[in-house]
């Protein structure tokens, strides 16, 4: 298959959360569709929600999602740079998918390392580019935050230098879509904003027709067409890697299903490992640091954590770690996983200072373990045995820590490579560090086994998500006038 496209397309945002990385992973899904061979590419991405790649390195989990769209395994090129933060004013730089350092916030939005990483994602898009077209960039946040723009190696320096196709998106939905759009247009340079070949507006709600005068005074104002209008959808589920998705997550138990609460922590990672929990029937899943809503779930959840010696003090602080020590020992369904499961222990140790100058804190003493922080990143898919269980599972590593258990708990996972993850005391407490274990049936079946009345649905998750980027497809193509987008990219 041969058919190529002579330039790349960009998504850019008059700000974050506006729909860029869903739209990504619809045009590589409609690009997979007409027979091309897409990829994406972020040069630069902020998210605690990650996954590793085939060989062990670290990248966006949106760049992941948008690799699945276009029916290719991830890679670190697609997101060479990635910024983790672990606390306001620092962050964890990645590059090619392994730890480069720690950086404050201001010695990096400075621009110390700017010219470093942009070089090293032009090689990693050009890399990609080899063999892959078109290539489908995204951008991120706004790409008009004057403050920042100097130095930003992720929106219009990137659009500019691959010479992309560049569709700016605006969310209506926010309001104030003609000053955001107008805006951003002219507060970039008129080579950049030379880049920008079309606008599309997000998340649209009512009677799209209502929006045509809209759609001429944009195209009037700018000179830019409106390549179109997308309507805001509930029927369609694509992973959201942005903590801001968090907050239209629920935050309150339900009577008529099993309550399974997530503890919601400041610096929560990889909130993804529950979309597969979020979608059973059987489940209300929903996240909270609130100790009643607490109490009313019937399964308590510790996620991951960015900084979890940071998190354990602040639910210390709110008196949630008590409450979850106290539940737990009255019988409640307590699991952890990553951060999670190191709180679930009886002591967290950082010797070297590589969360914080805390060089130790008491865990809920939930789990007889014991984690001690290492300045090595463990980044790994893994194949695995759960609990007693003859089925193999899938799952994947991302951590910073070592944990080690006494002698009357048992492994949870037995790994396809002889050795032993994890931490089983019973069929109510164990902890794990690995992500995507609730991906796998079988342990959502065993953990709501104590409430359910029956199996969930058999339906393979895989197979749900590549039907979900097969209807994300059929509502773009429906919605955005795809003639003007492939004669801007064959242009």
């Amino acid at each position: 298959m041969n058919k190529k496209l002579k330039y790349p397309i960009m998504f850019v945002g008059t700000g974050s959360d506006v729909g860029k990385s869903v739209l990504a992973a619809a045009f590589c899904r409609i690009f997979k569709e007409d027979g091309y061979r897409p990829a994406p590419f972020k040069s630069q991405n902020m998210s605690l929600n990650s996954f590793v790649t085939a060989n062990g390195g670290e990248i966006g989990r949106a760049q992941a999602v948008q690799a699945e769209a276009c029916g290719i395994d991830c890679h670190t090129d697609m997101n060479p740079v990635l910024l983790k933060p672990s606390s306001d004013k620092t962050a964890q730089v990645i590059l090619n998918g392994k730890v480069f350092g720690n950086y404050s916030a201001g010695s990096y939005f400075r621009g110390e390392i700017k010219e470093q990483l942009f070089a090293e994602a032009m090689k990693a898009f050009q890399r990609l580019a080899q063999k892959h077209n078109p290539m489908v960039l995204e951008g991120a946040g706004s790409i008009s935050e004057l403050n920042l723009k100097e130095n930003d190696i992720a929106n219009m320096r990137v659009a500019v230098e691959t010479n992309a196709a560049t569709i700016l998106v605006a969310d209506i939905e926010r309001g104030g879509v003609f000053a955001s759009v107008y805006g951003s247009i002219q507060l970039l340079t008129p080579n950049e904003r030379k880049q920008i070949k079309g606008i599309i507006i997000n998340k649209f709600r009512g009677d799209i027709s209502l929006f045509d005068e809209g759609r001429k005074i944009i195209e009037e104002i700018t000179g830019v067409p409106v390549l179109g209008v997308i309507p805001a959808f509930n029927h369609i589920q694509i992973e959201e890697e942005d903590s801001v998705s968090l907050e239209r997550k629920a935050t309150f138990a339900n009577d008529n299903k099993i309550n399974v609460a997530v503890v919601l922590l400041r610096r929560i990672s990889n909130f993804t490992d529950f979309n597969r929990l979020e979608h059973d029937e059987r489940v209300h899943l929903y996240y909270t640091n609130n100790r009643t809503e607490l109490q009313k779930a019937d399964i308590i959840i510790l996620p991951g954590s960015k900084n979890t010696i940071a998190d354990i003090i602040e639910l210390r602080r709110n008196g949630v770690a008590a409450e979850i020590s106290k539940l737990a020992r009255a019988g409640k369904t307590v699991i952890g996983i990553c951060g999670g499961y190191q709180m679930m222990g009886q002591r967290i140790e950082d010797p070297n200072g590589i969360e914080s100058n805390v060089e130790a804190v008491p865990g809920l003493n939930i789990l007889p373990a014991t984690t001690v922080l290492e300045d090595k990143k463990q980044t790994i898919r893994s194949s695995y045995y759960f609990k007693n269980y003859k089925t193999l599972c899938s799952g994947y590593e991302i951590h910073m820590g070592k944990t080690t258990f006494a002698a009357n708990a048992n492994p949870l996972n037995r790994l396809d490579n002889g050795s032993n993850e994890g931490c089983w005391v019973s069929e109510k407490c164990w902890g794990t560090y690995m992500h995507g274990i609730l991906d796998n049936p079988l342990v959502i079946d065993d953990l709501l086994a104590p409430f359910a009345e029956g199996p969930g649905t058999t339906e393979n998750y895989n197979e749900f998500k590549q039907k979900q980027y097969k209807l994300l497809a059929a509502h773009i193509r429906q919605n955005v006038d795809m003639d003007a987008i492939y004669k801007m990219l064959q242009k």
